[in-house]
């Protein structure tokens, strides 16, 4: 018997935490403040461009998320652009309201990768989301990842501490945006957005950090633990298709006419 209720214990709280998923929201669209509703509901009020917002816990399922002109009335009407979006239980996602490689506003969900990181670390996460053609990001000066395309992501588990992170062209070193000094602190990750358009010369980069992901040493660290990767020589490309396994998106409603004129 108290086999039994230790084991109803221990998974009631698991059941619990599997109702909702945690969700960041990113906006990447310039000159665009926008409000955000999700299921009809405000969630985000003025929300202004070049930002990140969240975590907020919103109810694992299929959701309708959808951006309208600031300070809009109701969500009623013409969203600017609108999707639907499936929020895992107990999972970690990103909306990035952003451009396209062609200038084209879109929503592209991601997710976020929240697993312990290897004591002495810190996950830096970096995500092509600029109309903008393949890029290289220069950390510490030196290409890693290269050849980065929209709408993608690259990660890295990289000694803690301050990294100076660029942008540049592929298969160049001048950087078109940055570079700029990124505090990773051991047992956090870095999720890193790459948003604007270079013809329109407003690149910038829209960051936030997911802290408390330590893992126990297994001794004393002397760099990264074996086979893990380490500087920048361990990025590992992901592509949004990945995500899509377990984040879905429909097809975005766009009305650019009104987002050109917001």
């Amino acid at each position: 018997m108290l086999a039994a209720c230790a084991a109803t214990i221990a998974i009631a709280p698991a059941a619990t935490a599997q109702e909702t998923g945690s969700v960041h929201v990113v906006h990447g669209i310039p000159d665009t403040p926008v409000d955000v509703y999700v299921d009809g509901q405000r969630a985000l009020d003025d929300f202004a461009p070049g930002t990140a917002a969240g975590p907020v816990d919103l109810p694992a399922g299929s959701r309708t998320v959808a951006l309208f002109p600031a300070d809009a009335a109701d969500g009623s009407g013409q969203p600017l652009l609108s999707g639907r979006a499936d929020v895992p239980a107990g999972g970690d996602v990103t909306l990035a309201a952003h451009l396209d490689a062609g200038g084209s506003p879109t929503l592209t969900p991601f997710v976020d990768d929240v697993s312990p990181v290897p004591a002495g670390q810190a996950r830096l996460v970096v995500r092509h989301t600029a109309a903008a053609p393949a890029v290289d990001v220069l950390a510490d000066g030196s290409p890693a990842p290269t050849g980065l395309t929209n709408p993608n992501q690259a990660a890295a588990e990289v000694p803690a501490g301050t990294l100076s992170a660029a942008v540049a062209a592929a298969g160049t070193t001048q950087p078109v945006l940055g570079p700029a000094d990124l505090q990773l602190a051991e047992g956090t990750a870095t999720f890193v957005h790459a948003v604007g358009s270079l013809s329109a010369g407003n690149l910038q980069l829209v960051t936030f950090t997911v802290e408390g992901l330590h893992s126990a040493p297994a001794g004393v660290p002397a760099g990264a633990p074996s086979g893990a990767p380490s500087g920048s020589d361990g990025w590992a490309p992901i592509g949004v298709a990945a995500g899509l396994a377990v984040v879905g998106l429909s097809a975005a409603a766009l009305r650019r006419g009104s987002a050109t004129r917001s």
